[in-house]
């Protein structure tokens, strides 16, 4: 293991490799970066459910609990605990992709009158059972080679990032509630933030690249702070949040918890999606024995972490995909940057105060800075598919996995009709464009040849990974 700070070298211009030894102010540096990526998209599922069922007496636990745990998350994924975490530079995050379920589990509380408690109670308890369906699926990650392939992989990655730019861009207008969205103001802030990034990332200075995020946040910061468009009221706020295990207690309902749990299967094959990613832009392997090992402990991790998150509080984890974006931007892959970013992420969850401040930060800062990151996440997703030999039926099969998940998100009506279960299965773009590229693997026949080669890959990789545990 390299213990240097020298910079590592290869072909995706990293200064610092996955296990070379950044400079403590430098990985500081480089995790605040990281920090700013992701806070809101870590406390936004918080706030959106909190809101949406009305809890809003417990939403400053449940923000405190989502950072906190995804600190520990990151930590664990990044430091690898036994068999647990890929051992990647991966930023662990209250994920996305539970929103629809989870609310549908409040509501079916809520109608029978129950109080927040209860709400919650459900909440925590049918995401607890849905975290051991990731942690057993995690021990046969090697045995869907023919379902995780590079073609369906790399339509998962490239679906995340098309439909996280829709967020990206929609913050540089504005803000998804904001009544003048698309405002010259808006845009102007948004377009310094953005180009100050661009602009510093083509220097060759590494310093200068290794910061370009966080500067680009600072200008478009001071930019918006000039135009008068940041409020410094913050909100009152707890000195210290205690974490309280099992606070709200546990509850379970069948019928809450299958769309939770068919989420669960979907998130796993998103994580395999996103360590892929991961390991392209920290010019690791993306095939063979150690990347299959990495996948599985990885999405191993993934499902410890969400019943962890169940246990203190918050709701389930994920890897999250703009934090790929800078990776590739700052040029920093080391995995003890993510040590840096756990510490960051459990004080924020300790002292709330911190956080509020952050929350400061106007929309269109985040939105110039994140559009740029997730357009990343879609470019490492097509790098993905390029290196495989595409022939007419992954042609096909693409062309429909795009077709249906794209369309889904610019025609969301099309589900208007279908019953409570399969819409909330059926509204996410990354669920409906990962199910149509499985499907279409399983169904479609492979042609002789490829089928042959496969085989023999599957095979090869199943004993070199076998002598890989045994050494």
């Amino acid at each position: 293991m390299s213990t240097n700070s020298q910079p590592a070298s290869g072909k995706n211009e990293l200064i610092y490799g996955l296990n070379d030894r950044p400079a403590p102010l430098k990985a500081l540096f480089a995790a605040f970066q990281h920090i700013l990526a992701s806070f809101v998209g870590i406390i936004t599922p918080a706030l959106i459910i909190g809101g949406v069922l009305g809890l809003g007496e417990h939403l400053p636990y449940l923000i405190s609990m989502s950072l906190m745990v995804s600190g520990v998350g990151t930590f664990i994924q990044a430091k690898k605990v036994g068999p647990i975490g890929s051992g990647l530079l991966c930023v662990q995050g209250t994920s996305f992709a539970f929103l629809s379920a989870i609310l549908a589990a409040g509501f079916l509380v809520k109608s029978r009158g129950g109080s927040s408690e209860d709400i919650l109670a459900m909440i925590f308890g049918v995401c607890l059972a849905s975290a051991f369906i990731e942690i057993v699926l995690s021990r046969f990650m090697h045995k869907l080679g023919r379902i995780i392939t590079p073609v369906v992989t790399g339509i998962v990655i490239t679906t995340i990032g098309l439909s996280l730019i829709k967020v990206g861009m929609t913050d540089l207008a504005g803000g998804f509630n904001t009544e003048d969205k698309g405002a010259l103001n808006y845009l102007a802030v948004g377009g310094i933030t953005l180009g100050t990034i661009i602009f510093l990332n083509r220097f060759s200075n590494q310093t200068l690249r290794l910061s370009a995020i966080m500067i680009g946040m600072v200008v478009g910061y001071i930019s918006a702070a000039l135009m008068g468009m940041v409020n410094y009221d913050i909100a009152d706020v707890a000195i210290m949040t205690i974490p309280t295990p099992f606070k709200f207690g546990l509850d379970f309902d069948i019928a809450a918890f299958i769309p939770v749990a068919i989420i669960s299967v979907v998130t796993a094959i998103e994580t395999t999606g996103d360590l892929t990613a991961n390991s392209m832009v920290s010019n690791e392997p993306v095939k063979g024995p150690l990347y299959m090992k990495r996948i599985k402990a990885g999405v191993l991790a993934d499902g410890t972490n969400s019943t962890i998150a169940a246990i203190m509080g918050s709701f389930p984890m994920s890897t999250f995909s703009q934090n790929n974006g800078v990776i590739q931007l700052t040029g920093v892959a080391s995995r003890y940057v993510a040590f840096f970013i756990a510490g960051m992420f459990i004080l924020l969850g300790l002292f709330p105060i911190i956080g509020a401040f952050l929350q400061t930060m106007p929309k269109p800062v985040l939105g110039g800075a994140t559009l740029v990151m997730f357009g990343t996440v879609a470019a490492a997703g097509i790098r993905i598919l390029s290196t495989a030999e595409l022939g007419r039926r992954d042609l096909l099969i693409m062309a429909v996995a795009f077709g249906l998940g794209l369309g889904v998100t610019a025609v969301p009506e099309v589900t208007n009709f279908m019953p409570p279960l399969l819409k909330n299965l059926l509204s996410s773009s990354v669920t409906v464009a990962g199910l149509s590229a499985i499907l279409m693997s399983l169904l479609l026949p492979m042609p002789e040849s490829d089928e042959t080669t496969q085989d023999s890959s599957i095979e090869g990789s199943e004993l070199n990974e076998k002598a890989i545990d045994a050494a």
